[in-house]
């Protein structure tokens, strides 16, 4: 099997972040959103990732070489002209079936079905509220997908496509899209997978629709904070091990050796790494990237990246990089 992983998107909700970080890299709970996906598919039997990249893509390429051990394929997404479109340019390269993943999401879904379930393709959703932001799927009584509609304006379904997708039937696939890059293009000029993915379901293709046991979205800032508290409560959680003087640390949090606190109360829901520096502060519900200096400050409901300072003044509801401050989308 051969995973498609779609990394060309410049993660804009999360500038000025995403100037300088890729979107799969920006950290939660201390770790890239892509380590987490990669961890999920360890027990795979994976012979080669296929990586679309874009956006940063020299940052992307060096690390996804130097830290997991699974051969890689680099192909530019030069023109973003949609899932669909990225997907496609995989297609030199694919002779057998394929893991789809996008990336800025974190989920916990079960990957074995692909050995255990009789269909043309798997594709993991999630019930939702807010529907009208996602692809949702409509199913019959056995579960198999009779429609997607992407972004809905009524409640068609709640059954949100999560960007989780194998496909056995990867000719199949490859027709579908295609015929989608044949079409007019959708909503933003862009031409979209779930388009390939009715191609296949009307030409008799069985896609079955999976259920995950959590999906957590680390594209926004709002949502990328949700899934740092999860992460933080399902185990990621790490206290200071040293001297912590005149503190106050609300659980959940992750600290990392070397940072230095002192008069400040940090917590829930903050993660900061190593070389940072607090002191006479707050910190709640935010993350703190490395060697950040937040002094006589507040900081809330915010993401700030590596070697920021914030002194003498409040931060809330924020991204904060390379001395820029914008707020969150």
């Amino acid at each position: 099997m051969k995973v498609i992983v779609p990394l060309a998107g410049k993660g804009t909700r999360l500038l000025p972040l995403t100037k300088r970080v890729p979107k799969p890299l920006v950290r939660v709970a201390g770790r890239p959103v892509m380590d987490y996906v990669m961890d999920a598919v360890q027990g795979l039997d994976v012979e080669e990732l296929i990586v679309i990249t874009g956006h940063l893509k020299e940052s992307v390429e060096r690390y996804i070489v130097e830290h997991y051990d699974i051969p890689a394929k680099f192909v530019e997404q030069k023109t973003l002209d949609g899932t669909a479109g990225a997907i496609n340019l995989a297609r030199p390269y694919v002779d057998s079936p394929v893991l789809i993943i996008f990336v800025d999401t974190v989920f916990e879904a079960d990957l074995s079905l692909i050995n255990r379930v009789d269909a043309d393709g798997i594709i993991w959703a999630k019930e939702v509220e807010d529907y009208q932001r996602f692809g949702v799927i409509v199913t019959d009584a056995g579960g198999y997908m009779t429609r997607i509609v992407e972004k809905p304006s009524t409640p068609v379904s709640r059954l949100a496509n999560i960007g989780l997708q194998y496909i056995r039937d990867w000719k199949s696939l490859f027709d579908g899209i295609a015929h989608t890059l044949k079409q007019p293009p959708g909503k933003g000029g862009e031409y979209y997978l779930t388009d390939a993915f009715q191609y296949m379901v009307d030409r008799g293709r069985r896609l079955l629709t999976a259920s995950v046991a959590g999906w957590y979205d680390c594209g926004k800032v709002d949502t990328l904070l949700e899934t740092n508290q999860h992460l933080l409560e399902h185990g990621r959680a790490r206290t200071p091990a040293g001297p912590c003087p005149g503190c106050t640390i609300v659980p959940p949090v992750y600290i990392e050796d070397g940072v230095t606190i002192r008069d400040a109360t940090v917590g829930p829901n903050v993660s900061i790494e190593a070389g940072s520096f607090v002191a006479d502060s707050t910190i709640t519900n935010s993350i703190l990237g490395r060697n950040v200096r937040v002094v006589r400050g507040t900081v809330k409901d915010s993401l700030v990246g590596d070697d920021q300072k914030v002194e003498g003044r409040t931060l809330q509801q924020s991204v904060m990089d390379a001395g820029e401050v914008a707020t969150a989308k």
